[in-house]
């Protein structure tokens, strides 16, 4: 499952992809000068900067203050309201109940903490896994991490229930029961069909007492529960008036202790965000467009740090909201689009050049990516082409329309960055250019995972995060009982479903890219315009903080290592 997220946010690895927006130090560059998208079979170490030190050899104590675009107002990271790249940010470091860690190049490992053993057996086609669970494992509220979370976790995420307002069901469907073993700590996972990876399993759990529909889609709204986490920090305060969350160290927590004492949180605006850092309030920002990069060069106490984003994004439509109920207008958006004149606009100052991205679900250094943009013609002309051929002709204003209805929606910006705002009144021309009458809706960045969980748009420039493997993103983005256009049909929707059944990878993530070639080509809801770098100005001394990869989108590796190094 991926997380949403706006063009310019950071973000965080989960189990769901995070949605993301468009928008969003002194001293030189220190990490790798990475100035251009990498393909297949490049170093990913250059990739990669986060001042990488042992715990032991950092400061003990101390507090690191970030910030985020947005806290809420639903904390529940597996809803669709809840399914934020700063969500997930946020609950990083006090909530890590799952079974797998990932290391910088995505390759998934048991988290020890919570699952000491993780084992599959397939025979005569039927798939049994035996996870054997910490015996410490245990929520903060006492309740023991044993079978009966994970049978709540997949009674709630499996899909069969549909008044739970889930992401997606991913794997979870194709599990046939959840059972104890020898004993509560021994969980026995039967499958319909052999699942595949075994990552796409239980990488979060959620804890029994959410067990409800009303709990599930409501009892997180204004409420973290910081009683049903488990994590080496835990919930301090939230002041929900000055939008700051403080976590402190977890007592309850079993694992390795943390080496700072407090983290906290913080709701900005991109532009406060910047009078912060400069002002020493907080200790890391992005600066993935050039108007944050150009007015935190200089910040004293500061380095920047650069690496991949992973991202993939540009066009996000609301296929459910008319006039972009019809298929020829959406076609027309990604026709009319030049891709690389807006990447010019994005990347313009930060020393970065790629191709056009051509995956929502793959980055171009990934072995198994390829190219899926479902338009070659591109340009004003031919999108009025598309729309002429689908029975659109210019009213008086010049508007294409049918049937009365013209091609008339607005594009969502979230945010106070001017680049990003040039970003999209740029795509707002071209646009206009392929005779659709576009407007602007602009909207703060606080309001980003409501807009976007309550689907009250028409176009967003918007995106998620991008996994190492394509097999729960093709189900997220385009299975039609589970894409939150509806978009799909009964062939795609089947193929899909084989995936889960590939035990080799280069050989179900081919299937998975053929699947969204199809859908793209049909169906046209998500178009990737960039990738982009993560520019981040940090404070001079922290450590074990910066572009990670796929270890951690929070640029987090570790929060029990993050720290300052001693003076």
């Amino acid at each position: 499952m991926k997380k949403l997220t706006k063009i310019g946010r950071v973000t965080a690895v989960v189990a769901a992809l995070a949605l993301t927006a468009c928008g969003s130090g002194g001293g030189g560059a220190t990490g790798p000068e990475s100035g251009k998208g990498q393909d297949a079979g490049s170093d990913l170490a250059k990739l990669i900067s986060i001042n990488a030190k042992d715990a032991k050899d950092l400061q003990q104590g101390g507090t690191v203050t970030l910030p985020l675009g947005d806290i809420g107002p639903d904390f529940n990271g597996f809803s669709n309201n809840g399914n934020s790249a700063d969500n997930t940010a946020l609950h990083g470091p006090m909530d890590q109940a799952g079974c797998w860690n990932y290391d910088f190049d995505g390759t998934a490992s048991v988290d020890k903490d919570f699952c000491e053993d993780f084992k599959s057996e397939v025979k005569d086609g039927k798939q049994t896994i035996t996870i054997k669970v910490n015996d410490k494992a245990t929520y903060n509220d006492g309740t023991p991490i044993d079978v009966k979370t994970f049978q709540n976790t997949w009674n709630m995420l499996k899909g069969e229930n549909k008044d739970i307002d889930i992401v997606s069901s991913g794997a979870y469907e194709f599990v046939d029961s959840v059972k104890a073993g020898a004993n509560d700590k021994e969980v026995i996972v039967t499958t319909t069909q052999p699942v595949y990876p075994l990552d796409s399993l239980f990488t979060g759990f959620v804890h029994p007492k959410v067990n409800t529909p009303e709990i599930f889609n409501t009892g997180f709204v204004g409420e973290l529960h910081p009683e049903w986490m488990a994590g080496p920090f835990k919930l301090d305060q939230y002041d929900s008036a000055a939008k700051t969350v403080t976590l402190a160290q977890n007592e309850k927590w079993w694992g390795t202790k943390p080496v700072l004492d407090k983290v906290i949180f913080r709701q900005l605006e991109t532009s406060a965000q910047i009078a912060a850092f400069k002002n020493g309030e907080i200790d890391g920002v992005s600066a993935n467009s050039i108007t944050p990069y150009k007015q935190l060069e200089g910040t004293k106490n500061s380095e920047v740090r650069r690496g991949q984003r992973l991202f993939a994004g540009g066009v996000n439509i609301n296929a459910q909201k008319a006039p972009l109920t019809d298929v020829a207008i959406r076609k027309a958006i990604f026709t009319a689009m030049d891709r690389e004149a807006l990447r010019k606009i994005r990347f313009n100052g930060l020393n970065w050049d790629e191709t056009s991205p051509g995956s929502m679900m793959l980055l171009p250094f990934s072995k198994y990516y390829q190219d899926n943009y479902p338009v070659k013609d591109t340009g004003p002309d031919a999108a009025k082409r598309v729309l002429t051929d689908a029975g659109y002709k210019p009213n008086a204003a010049g508007i294409m329309e049918k049937d009365g209805v013209p091609a008339a929606f607005k594009i969502s910006n979230f945010g106070d960055d001017p680049t990003i705002l040039a970003f999209t009144q740029t795509l707002q021309k071209q646009l206009q250019a392929g005779g659709m009458d576009v407007g602007i809706d602009q909207r703060a960045n606080a309001d980003f995972g409501k807009i976007m969980g309550s689907r009250d748009f028409f176009l967003s420039t918007s995106g998620y995060t991008v996994g190492a493997d394509a097999t729960e993103t093709v189900k997220q983005f385009y299975d039609s009982t589970t894409n939150q256009n509806k978009l799909g049909d009964a062939e795609l929707d089947a193929d899909i479903k084989k995936l889960s059944s590939i035990a080799d990878n280069a050989e179900r993530n081919k299937a998975a890219m053929e699947v969204e070639r199809k859908h793209m080509a049909k169906y046209f809801s998500l178009g990737p315009v960039t990738n982009g770098p993560q520019i981040s100005f940090v404070r001079t001394g922290l450590a074990n903080y910066g572009p990670s990869l796929f270890k951690s989108l929070s640029q987090v590796p570790d929060w029990t290592t993050l720290g300052w190094e001693k003076k």
